[in-house]
């Protein structure tokens, strides 16, 4: 019988293999941003490259007998794999490590449960963290196959992972419910946003570029904003008054994305990510400082395209132009459209021509002649509680 190791620690050794990927530096730097979210203090990084994954052990036997060594050396609590691994792969992992191993997916759905903040997000979370689980119980945990037995404790002849399956098929089950509830509501408001004509804005981009500073910048709103992956996880919303246009319109911040974003992610936030696809404007939001922006750019588009979002139109901002060696600026398309503003949402600078670049898109030039009532620049969007339980 194998048991799962527990981990009182957060000593982690990292491990990340490559495959032929690209961006390979990029992308260890990615999974210790990624530990240090979840709160683990790195102490050892193993790497290696292989022509294809272990079917049995992933890393190969040598390599697992140089992680080994690594978590001795340092007194490791856990081993991080920037992979995701199979059920058997994970149990012989553990079992040969004589270490709980965690790979990719569970690391970011454990980060995802350190941020959610609302009910509905919570709810999305633990969705994701279930379905993940499900497969783990097939292979990976022999322990729960065991049938109590003994005067008082004999069952009906259901072992112990069928009802832990059963269990948890119901749980996934009332949480769906629960979920589909919520977005009904959300489409009752959608529909009232609609009536009154006001164009819905969304900030996306790969995780860290700054789209909640962005958002706090153009809404004053005080949105949590820091510089970790996944910072922001429920979806906020302000209305925004455009001078320009003379006109208001609704921006909303959400969850960003990153490279291999586990598909139970996508499918359990589908229905807050759904507000990206029905917008009417993305604003792609791009770490202009970042070398790998290139590849960030592609990863933001490929998720889009996944949860529908894909032909939205897009106004491209390039973020962080303070810590480059560019200068403020929009460009224009071959007809003239503004397609990208250059800008910085720490110090401020370029805001102005986004807003500019907001009007122009949004709005036809006769409602641009439109005149101003009065009132704040920007006002909050109250939408219904969306962190009270849904009966």
């Amino acid at each position: 019988m194998f048991d799962r190791p527990d981990s009182e620690g957060n000593r982690a050794v990292l491990v990340q293999l490559d495959f032929g990927e690209r961006a390979q530096a990029e992308r260890l730097s990615e999974l210790e941003l990624l530990a240090s979210s979840a709160g683990a203090e790195t102490v050892a990084v193993i790497m290696g490259r292989r022509q294809a994954p272990d079917s049995a052990l992933f890393a190969g036997s040598g390599k697992v007998d140089e992680i080994a060594e690594a978590v001795a050396a340092h007194g490791a609590d856990f081993v991080i794999f920037n992979h995701e691994l199979s059920p058997a792969q994970q149990r012989n992992l553990e079992g040969r490590l004589k270490h709980r191993v965690i790979d990719r997916t569970a690391l970011i759905l454990d980060i995802f449960a350190l941020r959610a903040k609302s009910f509905e997000g919570k709810l999305q979370v633990e969705l994701a963290q279930l379905e993940h689980l499900s497969t783990r119980l097939v292979r990976g945990w022999t322990h729960l196959e065991r049938q109590k037995g003994g005067i008082g404790l004999r069952g009906p002849g259901e072992k112990q992972l069928e009802t832990d399956r059963r269990l948890l098929g119901n749980r996934v089950k009332l949480l769906k419910t629960r979920l589909v509830q919520m977005e009904k509501q959300r489409k009752v408001r959608r529909r009232a946003r609609e009536r009154r004509e006001i164009p819905v804005v969304s900030l996306v981009g790969y995780t860290n570029a700054g789209k909640s500073t962005l958002f706090n910048a153009m809404t004053k709103a005080g949105a949590y904003a820091a510089d970790q992956l996944f910072a922001t996880l429920d979806t906020t919303s302000r209305r925004v008054y455009l001078k320009d246009a003379g006109q208001n319109m609704i921006l909303s911040d959400t969850v960003g994305f990153i490279r291999n974003l586990p598909h139970s992610v996508v499918a359990a936030f589908h229905a807050t990510l759904e507000e990206t696809a029905n917008a009417d404007l993305l604003l792609h939001v791009v770490d202009a400082a970042s070398p790998d922006r290139e590849e960030q750019i592609a990863v933001v588009n490929r998720v889009l395209d996944e949860i529908g979002a894909g032909a939205v139109p897009q106004l491209i901002v390039w973020n962080k132009i303070d810590l480059t060696q560019g200068a403020i600026a929009a460009h224009e398309d071959a007809c003239g459209n503004i397609e990208c503003v250059l800008l910085s949402a720490r110090t401020g600078e370029g805001l102005d021509l986004l807003r500019q670049a907001l009007a122009a898109r949004l709005f036809t030039p006769e409602a641009i002649d439109l005149p101003y009532d009065g009132g704040d620049e920007t006002e909050p969007f109250i939408e219904e509680p969306t962190d009270r339980e849904v009966m």
